[in-house]
């Protein structure tokens, strides 16, 4: 192991021990609350330009695997951990956290208290910093930190959306089989709009008996609503990606496009908060956001449904003018789905999916297929 030396735009100063990536990585840092999946949260497109602290003290134990990355490469910056082991134990486990860091330039940065970290982030909110395996003068790097452009103004979709259209074929993992259910054919078509899309959304998608057909993030409305009017296609599915929302202005205005069209829509994470900011109701930053595989939300039964949440924006409560609150989060009363007044559009700020996470909230994928049918 290396030593790498921290700095936060707070002004804090660490040194620490590193694994995978070497090398000086600028970017976001925020805490993640889950107690398991760390590969598929490292490998979800939505923490691209991020540092991730994870609460978990062990983290590497259960190695890693082809089938459990959401998406083709890891995408956060780099990931605190307090135990990094790299010996794992997992007869599903193919090699080491630290080969999948090293394959995908990420930094993993280990012993050290994260603990300090998640209290700091939850006292003063999600913030800037630097990681270094190559500098170690706090003054240089809090020089080059000040001179990097920050996470908000960044449009990541760009990396991390396809860059070629595809379509999604399998469904969920099956435990007893130990591998993805074949997709079912079925004449309801929808299209998938990649802003950096989780794999276990696709899946529960065609799970639901949807036919997927992922799209790239600069998609022209006009082609989707002449697909729809062809009844070629019955419904559009907004993904999750990273980033600020406010940023993706070109994005917004097909959106809107698409939303004055009728043709049925879903969303999850960065797609709710897209279509919020179509309708005219800007989101707003979270001061440390909601990340971990714990987080309780009411549902329209008010049921509590145990969810998996990653976002740092969040919908405004005006947005009760056009469309009913359907989910609540029970932390911080913050919205966490919406159906949209006199239309076939809602959408929820958690992930359904739940990957890593528990599975209250799959019936929403049913939910959309149904309206889609």
């Amino acid at each position: 192991m290396q030593k790498v030396y921290i700095y936060l735009e707070n002004g804090t100063f660490l040194e620490a021990n590193s694994f995978g990536a070497t090398g000086t990585k600028v970017g976001e840092i925020v805490f993640n609350t889950s107690l398991t999946g760390y590969q598929e949260i490292i490998t979800d497109p939505s923490y691209a330009g991020q540092f991730v602290t994870f609460t978990m003290p062990e983290i590497g134990n259960v190695g890693v695997n082809d089938d459990d990355m959401e998406s083709k490469t890891a995408h956060c910056k780099g990931i605190f951990v307090r135990n990094y082991n790299d010996k794992y134990s997992n007869f599903r486990g193919e090699k080491t956290l630290n080969d999948l860091l090293k394959e995908n330039d990420v930094l993993g940065i280990c012993d050290i208290d994260t603990r300090f970290l998640t209290k700091m982030l939850r006292d003063e909110g999600a913030m800037m910093m630097i990681a270094s395996t190559e500098i170690c003068d706090k003054e240089t790097l809090k020089k080059q930190l000040e001179n990097s452009p920050r996470i908000e103004d960044i449009n990541y979709i760009k990396e991390v959306s396809t860059k070629d259209s595809y379509v999604h074929k399998s469904g969920a993992w099956n435990c007893e089989l130990k591998t993805y259910n074949k997709a079912v054919m079925s004449d309801k078509k929808i299209v998938a709009i990649d802003f950096g899309i989780k794999r276990n959304i696709l899946n529960e998608l065609v799970e639901a008996g949807l036919e997927v057909e992922v799209i790239p993030s600069n998609f022209k409305a006009s082609d989707l609503i002449k697909r729809f009017n062809d009844n070629e296609i019955g419904g559009i599915f907004l993904s999750n990606g990273p980033g600020d929302p406010l940023t993706l202005t070109e994005e917004k205005m097909q959106i809107k496009e698409l939303i004055d069209s009728n043709i049925p829509m879903f969303a999850i994470c960065l797609g709710h908060q897209m279509l919020s900011i179509a309708h005219g109701y800007d989101t707003y930053k979270l001061k440390f956001g909601q990340h971990g595989g714990n987080h309780p939300v009411a549902n329209p039964s008010k049921i509590v449904e145990i969810t998996a949440q990653n976002h740092n924006y969040n919908v405004p409560n005006s947005i009760t003018d056009i469309a009913e609150v359907t989910h609540q989060n029970l932390f911080d009363n913050t919205i966490e789905g919406v159906q949209y007044k006199n239309k076939n559009i809602f959408s929820v700020q958690h992930h359904p999916e739940a990957s890593p996470g528990p599975h209250e909230s799959k019936y929403i994928f049913t939910q959309f297929a149904n309206i889609v049918k």
